[in-house]
């Protein structure tokens, strides 16, 4: 992943401070991450999600809003509509470097933000909320007592995670007054709502509300027991690739085929893009795979390689030919598990084997085995796994038929 540290003018005047984030390959989409409320662009998951975008093609950038972070500006004289006004200025950026984003990802009151913004986001195909609120007002929540006094005062100095920040009766009024419903209904995109259902900070009801409001294509995923900061590596990497996988049906990033019109029988693979090494497989009327090569020898690693998908192969034929022996002879069989490894040794294969007999490939291939299983019937169990017909094909001769299609 490339990352270049850039400016651009917000909605006053002001520098914003933002990091775009590359794939080292070709771009498929591009992104904007909308931070949380008081966040910065590069809080963990923000930082480990544009990441994990960068790596599957997405570039994205993140950026902090008008007197947060890097950013010039005070965040005393900021709303909600001013964090709207930024966005646009976000898009206007990566529209003018000829990168227009399809994508806005929003992270709490950033998901409320990129939802109030969609609508005027020419291009936009995709939302995707984080964590995020229905109503906007909802921020005031983390205001306790203070909320009295900034009525009062029209101003207080209001503790949030250990920082002090100056809120003023503007910000109360100007979330009081803003809704999601109108824009909900004219999204003009797709919206994936992603929420924990432990979330303490934003609850899960919220997630509800915004899912219920927005008109189809729409999508709910649940992110288990994440934290409403997504501090987890594991959150946040999951969260990234349901992102990726969901946007690209909407991002023009998905092939006009699909598994459907391939016919049985039949497994079409067809390339990508002319840069990488990405391959669409379609697997008649059913399947729909990517196969791709790692970074490091120009690939994209957005799926396993040819070799890993032949082990896949391997592993899957030999736990099931090992499971349908165990039935047949009624053996207490628990759980079984392959691990295959591929790797290529000439000098050590061709040790003990002359040039008409050496191979050039050697799959590993580890059989785990649990249950009440005696010692012949472990050996007789790990003799059936060289039955397997996949086995067969790979240490048999094989004939490959090549045509060319006119």
């Amino acid at each position: 992943m490339q990352t270049e540290r850039i400016t651009f003018q917000g909605h006053s005047g002001d520098t914003l401070a933002a990091r775009l984030d590359l794939p080292d390959g070709p771009v498929r989409a591009s992104a904007i991450f909308a931070h949380c409320f008081t966040c910065s662009k590069d809080i963990p998951a923000a930082r480990r999600i544009a990441a994990r975008l960068a790596m599957q093609g997405i570039a994205v950038l993140r950026f902090d809003f008008t007197g947060l972070g890097h950013s010039e500006g005070e965040f005393a004289n900021t709303h909600f509509t001013s964090n709207v006004a930024d966005l646009r200025c976000a898009a206007d950026y990566l529209a003018n470097r000829e990168m227009p984003p399809k994508l806005l990802i929003g992270h709490s009151l950033g998901g409320a933000a990129v939802i109030k913004v969609a609508p005027d986001i020419k291009g936009l195909r995709a939302v995707v909320t984080i964590g995020a609120p229905f109503e906007p007002a909802h921020v005031s929540n983390n205001f306790g007592a203070k909320l009295d006094e900034i009525k009062e005062n029209g101003i207080a100095t209001v503790t949030l995670a250990g920082r002090d920040f100056m809120i003023r009766k503007d910000f109360l009024d100007d979330i009081s007054t803003a809704s999601l419903q109108s824009s909900l209904a004219h999204l003009g995109a797709a919206l994936l709502v992603l929420h924990a259902p432990r979330d303490a900070t934003v609850g899960i009801e919220n997630a509800s509300e915004i899912f219920l409001a927005a008109r189809h294509p729409k999508s709910f995923v649940t992110l288990d027991d994440a934290d409403h900061l997504i501090t987890d590596e594991a959150d946040a990497t999951y969260a990234a690739d349901i992102i990726a996988t969901w946007s690209s049906r909407y991002t023009g990033d998905a092939k006009a085929a699909d598994a459907s019109s391939v016919p049985t029988g039949v497994v079409r693979v067809s390339e990508h893009d002319l840069a990488g090494f990405r391959q669409d497989i379609f697997i008649g009327g059913r399947h729909q795979l990517l196969a791709d090569e790692p970074v490091e020898v120009g690939g994209m690693d957005t799926g396993p390689t040819p070799y890993e998908f032949l082990s896949a192969g391997l592993g899957a034929c030999t736990a099931m030919t090992i499971r349908l022996y165990a039935r047949r002879k009624a053996i207490q069989l628990t759980h079984v598990a392959i691990d295959v490894r591929h790797d290529r040794d000439h000098r050590k294969d061709c040790e003990d084997c002359d040039k008409s007999t050496r191979k050039i490939d050697r799959f590993r291939r580890t059989v785990r085995l649990q249950g009440d299983l005696s010692d012949d019937q472990k050996a007789a169990l790990l003799r059936i796994a060289d039955k397997c017909p996949v086995h067969r094909t790979l240490v048999e001769t094989s004939a490959v038929e090549t045509t060319l299609e006119e």
